[in-house]
C-alpha cells in the first residue's frame, strides 16, 4: 500500500483511550479512514522526533513512512495494540536505531583505506554470516516460550502486554521469559565473540 501524505496535519492530542481502541477496531476491518486518522494525528510528533535522533529530515520520512507501512500491513491485529502512542514510539525507536546502525556503517565504509576495500568487504559478509549463525543457533537452544517471548519482542517489536495477550500469560511471565532469553542470548554471544577473537590472534 502507497501511504500518500495527508496535506493537513496537526500535532498530537491526547487521545482517550476508548477512541484509539475503535480506531484500531476499524483500521483490523480495512478501514482506510481510520488508517488515515491515525497517520494524520502520528505523523508530525514522530516524524520530529526521527530528525532529533537522526539529524536527517529525508532519512527521518523514510523511517516513518516504513512505520506506517508496517502498521498497516499488520492491520488485522491492530486490536491488540494497548496503547498506541507507546506502540507506535516504540516501533519507531527500533526503526531509528536500526537506521544509526546503517549509517555506522556507510560512515565506517568511507572511512576504510580504498586498497583494502575489497578485503574488507569480503571479511565483513563472513563475519556478518558468521554472527548470524551464531543467533540463529542461540535462538535454537532457547526454550520454547523463551524463544517465543524473544522473537516478538525483538524482531516484531511488540510491547510486554501485547506478547502477554498473544501467548496468553501474564505479564510477569513474559518478563521473565524476555529476560531469560537475553542472559542465554549474551552467553551464546559471548562464546562466539571469543572465538573470532582467538582466530583473529591466530592470523594476526
Amino acid at each position: 500500500m502507497k501511504v500518500v501524505s495527508l496535506s493537513t496535519r496537526h500535532s498530537v492530542a491526547p487521545v482517550a483511550t476508548s477512541e484509539e481502541a475503535a480506531l484500531l477496531r476499524a483500521l483490523a476491518r480495512d478501514d482506510e479512514q481510520a488508517f488515515a486518522e491515525i497517520y494524520q494525528r502520528y505523523w508530525d510528533e514522530l516524524h520530529a522526533h526521527a530528525c532529533r535522533k537522526l539529524d536527517c529530515p529525508h532519512e527521518a520520512e523514510e523511517v516513518v513512512q516504513d512505520l506506517f507501512v508496517a502498521l498497516w500491513n499488520k492491520r488485522h491485529s491492530a486490536p491488540l495494540i494497548q496503547q498506541l502512542n507507546a506502540y507506535l514510539f516504540t516501533a519507531l525507536k527500533y526503526r531509528v536505531i536500526d537506521c544509526l546502525r546503517a549509517q555506522a556503517v556507510r560512515q565506517a565504509h568511507a572511512a576504510a583505506p580504498p586498497t583494502h576495500a575489497a578485503d574488507c568487504g569480503t571479511e565483513e559478509t563472513v563475519a556478518v554470516a558468521d554472527l548470524a549463525a551464531a543467533l540463529a543457533a542461540s535462538l535454537r537452544r532457547m526454550p520454547n516460550h523463551a524463544r517465543a517471548v524473544f522473537q516478538l519482542s525483538r524482531l516484531e517489536h511488540r510491547t510486554v502486554p501485547e506478547i502477554a495477550a498473544h501467548l496468553h500469560v501474564s505479564p510477569k511471565t513474559v518478563e521473565y521469559h524476555l529476560a531469560r532469553s537475553l542472559r542465554l542470548l549474551r552467553g551464546c554471544l559471548r562464546e562466539f565473540m571469543v572465538s573470532v577473537l582467538l582466530l583473529a590472534m591466530l592470523n594476526a
